[in-house]
């Protein structure tokens, strides 16, 4: 009798044991997982925004300097920089669907702001020729590289994320064991955005 259940106990440990290693090996894990390799990506896309951000102050000097009268371009940067540095960014944002556009918005505006005053640039052979100047359009061109890449690592762990919340196994462990983890926000591309910034002379 003692054999029998001694037999027993074991056989509900092997189970267990075996159970926890089908879990552990068929993508249980694949949420919280997935969920991290978002935030990584986000601190990345907000790293280099603020990496842009920093540059504005010395850029917008440079160019008074030799565009003074070009003050609504100036101006509609610096308000830009400022509507930025200014947003609070919330706890939820990658959950909260309005934070996420206003975010976007608001970069998408200094963005646009930024492309008008490169080209109104071009008429100032002076200051496309200081040496300060040269240094911090390169520096611009170089984040603005890095945001675009931060942004595509971004999109590709929200995608692969929201997958695994949407479809089978991890619609199941989801529903089971994740019930508290949302779909996050993804970056869009306005139309707006996607066409070129018009500048008068």
């Amino acid at each position: 009798m003692r054999g029998l259940r001694y037999i027993g106990k074991l056989s509900v440990v092997a189970v267990m044991f075996g159970l926890m290693a089908m879990l552990t090996g068929c993508g249980i894990n694949n949420i919280p997982t997935y969920k991290q390799a978002v935030t990584a990506a986000w601190s990345q896309v907000l790293n280099e925004y603020q990496r842009r951000t920093d540059l504005i102050p010395n850029l917008v000097a440079t160019v008074k300097g030799y565009a003074a009268h070009e003050s609504s371009v100036l101006e509609a940067v610096t308000e830009a920089r400022a509507k930025v540095t200014q947003t609070r960014i919330p706890a939820d944002i990658l959950t909260n669907p309005a934070a996420f556009r206003q975010f976007e918005r608001n970069q998408a505006t200094l963005g646009g702001a930024l492309s008008r005053l490169m080209a109104v640039t071009e008429n100032y052979p002076n200051l496309k020729a200081d040496q300060n100047f040269l240094m911090l359009q390169a520096q611009l061109e170089g984040t603005e590289n890095r945001i675009a890449v931060a942004r595509r690592d971004y999109i590709l762990a929200v995608q692969q994320y929201d997958t695994e919340l949407t479809t089978i196994p991890g619609r199941w462990y989801h529903s089971l064991f994740y019930s508290s983890y949302a779909p996050i926000q993804n970056f869009t591309i306005s139309t707006q955005s996607m066409q070129p910034p018009q500048v008068k002379f």
